[in-house]
């Protein structure tokens, strides 16, 4: 996920403003069905391993290394439900908006933070174990 989501920060969601506004209520809704196809299964396996993982904390591993993960996992599904989907909501409903847009943009990094912690954890827990 931290590929995706720097992938979409940095590419996918700067060129929506691109995209001829006549036709972008199109593009948002096929871009939203898509989109959820490339995203929720990792998204929900994520939340199913993290909380795997926190239950049967595997040797080695610090319950709070565990909850920190649980914590910023937390935090981009909020982050999703809170922010990002109203936004993607509105682009919807009302076309495209150069305001929402910017919000979208700009709080989309509230993920990318989250997600690019969560894969420092877990790099640095998989060079742990190699130890």
């Amino acid at each position: 996920m931290v590929g995706v989501i720097w992938f979409v920060q940095v590419v996918h969601y700067p060129l929506f403003a691109k995209t001829g506004s006549a036709d972008f209520r199109v593009y948002e809704q096929r871009h939203t069905a898509l989109a959820t196809w490339v995203v929720a299964p990792p998204m929900i396996w994520e939340a199913l391993t993290s909380l795997l993982l926190f239950w049967f904390k595997p040797t080695g591993v610090s319950t709070g290394q565990l909850a920190i993960g649980l914590a910023l996992l937390a935090v981009i599904w909020l982050s999703t439900a809170l922010v990002q989907g109203p936004c993607h909501n509105l682009l919807l409903s009302k076309g495209f908006d150069s305001v929402v847009h910017r919000k979208l943009v700009s709080t989309n990094w509230i993920r990318t933070t989250a997600w690019s912690l969560r894969g420092l954890l877990f790099f640095s827990l998989e060079m742990s174990s190699l130890r």
